[in-house]
């Protein structure tokens, strides 16, 4: 009797994907492992070292050419959502193994829905104020807060989250602005935002707002010379990805006080290291990569693994084949 293949399922922090799928059929069919820590580097290679399929969620688990070269016994790879910044697939594409993702779910929404509650949560110090009720204390001088109706939202990057909170600052009675590599007059238009350079939406908006793809023209485009032409009132709010800023220039510019503020979901290494100063940097507001941390993104992911692999096993087409471009 043929042994069961072995899948590896990695990246299950939350302990979500068994709950929003019937794996019954894979439990049959497989040896499922599941792991719900961070692996990196030898922890990772031998958590996966004899399986025949992974699963990643999201790009929680980086596997570049060193590591897939190691991995004799890979048949196939998939991971959640429709991209993956830490996965080398061309070493794949080389040893003719198959990929494929799954639906990304509303993270779109979900991540639009972030971006505003950390720019209302920083813009009006939430999280300060309750300290202060919890400490026994009521409004101090701190408390007068800065209105966004009739200021400037910069936009970078105007695309599917992008335009999402463009219109909600719209609602609000912001000034919406944009920029992005490819930003066209007419692009920002039909998005009621008018086209601006870099140079001016970082000197003019209150509040600016990252939703770019990063590559290789984005890495670090955010640094010192940038952050210095904001305004000293200024928030800056990045729920894309931590590429797109240099982190160790954001820490000196918050302490010279351009911009006065920033709001971030996003790091290089995740999860944060317990000792990272970035937990405890003043006028930084943090939080643990929650875009796209919700139910029905997870029902997604959880439903398009267990489609995938049932497909795999059983010799079918699989639902969402990956490509790399």
């Amino acid at each position: 009797m043929a042994s069961l293949p072995n899948i590896v399922i990695l990246g299950d922090y939350e302990r979500a994907l068994r709950r929003f799928s019937n794996w019954d059929k894979l439990d049959q069919q497989a040896n499922l492992t599941f792991h719900h820590e961070p692996l990196r580097d030898e922890a990772l290679y031998e958590a996966v070292k004899d399986a025949d399929a992974i699963a990643i969620v999201r790009d929680r688990s980086p596997f570049n050419a060193t590591m897939i070269a190691r991995l004799p016994k890979l048949k196939f790879l998939m991971f959640t959502g429709e991209r993956n910044g830490t996965l080398e697939a061309s070493a794949l594409v080389s040893r003719n193994i198959p990929m494929a993702c799954t639906i990304g779910g509303p993270s779109k929404e979900t991540t639009a829905e972030l971006t505003w509650a950390l720019i209302l949560g920083a813009s009006k110090r939430l999280v300060e104020e309750n300290k202060l009720i919890s400490s026994g204390g009521w409004r101090d001088e701190l408390s007068l807060l800065p209105m966004l109706s009739g200021e400037r939202l910069g936009i970078m990057g105007l695309g599917a989250i992008g335009s999402r909170v463009a219109r909600v600052g719209a609602a609000f009675g912001m000034e919406v602005v944009a920029w992005s590599p490819r930003m066209t007059p007419e692009r920002a238009a039909a998005e009621n935002a008018k086209s601006v350079s870099l140079e001016e939406l970082l000197k003019t908006s209150k509040v600016v707002s990252m939703h770019l793809v990063a590559g290789p023209g984005t890495k670090g485009l955010i640094s010192a010379d940038q952050l210095a032409l904001m305004r000293p009132d200024s928030l800056l709010v990045n729920t894309s990805r931590a590429a797109l800023i240099n982190m160790p220039d954001l820490q000196k510019a918050l302490a010279t006080g351009r911009p006065g503020q920033a709001a971030v979901d996003v790091f290089d290494v995740e999860p944060l290291p317990g000792k990272d100063v970035l937990r405890n940097t003043p006028n930084l507001l943090v939080t643990p990569h929650l875009g796209f941390i919700a139910e029905p993104i997870f029902d997604a992911f959880s439903n398009g693994i267990t489609e995938t692999l049932e497909a795999w096993l059983d010799q079918k087409p699989v639902p969402h084949p990956f490509k790399p471009q």
